[in-house]
């Protein structure tokens, strides 16, 4: 086998959530520049026309769903409804998230509940329901969860946030040992500093800006582009013998400090 065709993923079926701008567009453009047939979603079809529509002007096959991660029964439909359009699912990224700054003193249970009901508890209920189409038809899988830096430290007023994110990487862990017997590998990206709409309020602070370069020893931001490689790697066979892992992507941020 050619060291190329590890990464090809003609054939494959994704469904990424939260797909409709920012990390989760960008990973599936990248999914089906690799080759895969992708489903994206998001809260409303209309905010995934430009997705849908920049996969299929390269030449790939895309189809929109509706999907409030937060609600349970639809993550079971929506992930049925994916397998059913694209013909199986092979790959699972679990992108969809919020946040929102906030003093840990000033949290209420709104906020709290509803950043731990996207970030955490929306992605166990696709990731099973993903496991579950898989498992029923026979087929290996690859389920991406997008963690965060906020998973290995804490940031302050971030405290709901790093609290989903934490939790999700002991979901990924947890499922990867239980999910092996099924053929399904289960593993997590970390990004780093990001600028995307969620997280633009902090780039608009220019002294912030400067004080979290010194931090990066790559002395950058990410760009979007550098979360392609490690998504079609982990959703790959060049990645057949990793599970229950996150990787970082953060430009030697974790590493220094």
């Amino acid at each position: 086998m050619r060291n190329a065709s590890l990464f090809d993923l003609s054939g494959r079926k994704a469904l990424v959530t939260g797909a409709s701008r920012g990390i989760g567009r960008s990973i599936a453009e990248a999914l089906s520049a690799a080759g895969a047939d992708v489903a994206v979603t998001a809260r409303s079809l209309a905010s995934l026309e430009d997705t849908t529509a920049a996969v299929r002007a390269a030449g790939g096959v895309a189809h929109a769903i509706a999907l409030d991660v937060t609600d349970v029964e639809r993550c079971r439909a929506a992930t049925a409804e994916a397998a059913d359009l694209l013909g199986g699912l092979d790959i699972l990224v679990n992108n969809a998230g919020m946040e929102e700054v906030r003093p840990s003193l000033d949290v209420d249970e709104a906020l709290w509940d509803r950043i731990v009901d996207t970030n955490l508890k929306g992605a166990f209920f696709c990731a099973q329901a993903a496991a579950r189409q898989m498992r029923d038809a026979g087929r290996p899988g690859a389920i991406i969860n997008l963690c965060s830096l906020t998973s290995e430290v804490g940031i302050p007023t971030a405290v709901p946030y790093g609290s989903s994110k934490s939790g999700l990487l002991g979901m990924t862990r947890a499922l990867a040992a239980e999910w092996a017997e099924l053929g399904i590998r289960v593993n997590a990206i970390a990004p780093g500093y990001f600028r995307t709409a969620m997280t633009d309020v902090f780039y608009s602070n220019e002294a912030w800006q400067h004080s979290m370069l010194a931090k990066i020893p790559q002395r950058r931001f990410g760009d979007l582009r550098d979360l392609h490689g490690i998504a079609v790697f982990l959703a790959s066979d060049a990645a057949a013998y990793i599970t229950g892992q996150s990787i970082p992507v953060d430009g030697g941020f974790l590493a220094s400090i």
